[in-house]
């Protein structure tokens, strides 16, 4: 009787056989591709809780070269600083300006008795720090929240070349309706800066023809008047207000490459910081040569505030009562300033050239820009505060 063969039977039918792992694709990238993933998500606090994810990430993350720090909060140690920027109640200044206005005599020896009222809420009595955290309360430490600087956050990326650091606010508060907006390049002091500024922006409406206003003008000055400053910009306080928003933006300004010493000299692969606000009111640019010139040649601090000494200026302004922009926008009393050192070689070549000038904002305001550079140049000139 021949034997039938049958499958052998488990002999321990009860044991449980472990399923098979799951397959973590992200062990299949090779880590050129996870750093360039990290180097677009590169805001600081979501690189953070990558790293916590496992070890490999851990060990990724401090090598991204991208980075965005968004800081929380600005911690004043003065209380009494006041956030709110205004032409009155302000401490005295005590910086000579010396004015020439084109190839136009006027006198203007009362810009002396309004220069002392110039003053930016970063005067000498006041400092501040960045915190960076989970939310803003007004303490380093409070309800359970630690603040940190960006430098105490960023202290573990070794190597950064791409740093952009984020404000919550502009420093200069200003009148509702204003436009005031700046940007400068630091070495180990100011290289330039230009600054745009507005009494008031007018929005187009829907039904508003874009190309001119209801009277058919063309998008430009209207009752153009060949780009001379009238009469009644130096007798309504107009001349005044322009020299307030430029001391208060160069101080805004030093003050925060004042802020980023620690961070350039420990990170030393940077090839450009940028510090900005969320508001875009103000930018503060750094190329590789101007973070090496910083790193051997140490700022000049102020000896009356926790900010850089700003330099003697030369500076040029355009001036128009009224700058409609090609998409409708107005701007009423748009001005443009553009400062450079007094001593900087090549400075008349550079002046010159207005790329720097023109670039300097992005659009509707860099077109702002190149239409004010148009009209009559008037010349300034500034001491060292």
């Amino acid at each position: 009787m021949s034997s039938m063969s049958c499958p052998r039977s488990d002999p321990n039918p009860s044991r449980v056989h472990p399923a098979p792992l799951p397959i973590d694709h992200f062990d299949r990238l090779p880590d050129p591709l996870l750093l360039l993933i990290f180097n677009r998500v590169a805001d600081v606090k979501a690189l953070g809780r990558c790293g916590v994810v496992s070890r490999r990430f851990h060990h990724l993350v401090p090598q991204v070269d991208t980075v965005l720090v968004r800081v929380d909060c600005v911690i004043s140690d003065d209380e009494s600083a006041s956030p709110v920027l205004s032409d009155k109640a302000r401490n005295p200044l005590s910086t000579f300006f010396r004015v020439v206005l084109g190839n136009i005599v006027k006198p203007l020896q009362a810009l002396g008795l309004f220069s002392g009222a110039c003053r930016s809420q970063l005067g000498p009595s006041s400092s501040s720090s960045l915190a960076v955290g989970r939310e803003c309360d007004g303490e380093m430490d409070q309800g359970g929240v630690t603040h940190h600087s960006p430098t105490q956050v960023l202290k573990n990326f070794n190597e950064i070349r791409f740093l952009r650091i984020e404000l919550p606010s502009g420093e200069l508060g200003i009148d509702g309706g204003v436009l005031l907006k700046w940007r400068a390049h630091f070495g180990s002091t100011l290289d330039n800066c230009v600054i745009l500024g507005a009494s008031s922006v007018v929005r187009p409406l829907p039904f508003k023809n874009l190309v001119g206003f209801e009277n058919g003008t063309d998008a430009g000055c209207a009752n153009d008047d060949n780009g001379s400053i009238p009469e009644s910009f130096y007798t309504n306080g107009g001349l005044k207000l322009r020299v307030v928003w430029t001391i208060s933006s160069l101080i805004a300004a030093s003050a925060r490459h004042y802020l980023l010493q620690p961070i350039i000299a420990e990170h030393k692969t940077l090839d450009s910081l940028v510090l900005t606000d969320a508001d875009g009111q103000g930018v503060l640019c750094m190329n590789r040569e101007q973070l090496e010139e910083l790193r051997v040649k140490p700022l000049s601090a102020s000896s009356a505030s926790k900010r850089t000494l700003v330099p003697a200026l030369n500076m040029r302004l355009w001036y128009a009562p009224h700058l409609e922009l090609p998409d409708g926008v107005v701007l009423k009393g748009a001005t443009l300033v553009a400062i450079r050192p007094s001593d900087q070689s090549g400075l008349k070549k550079d002046m010159a050239d207005g790329s720097w000038i023109s670039t300097a904002f992005e659009e509707p305001y860099g077109t702002a820009a190149r239409m004010l550079v148009k009209r009559r140049t008037y010349c300034l000139e500034m001491n060292s505060f």
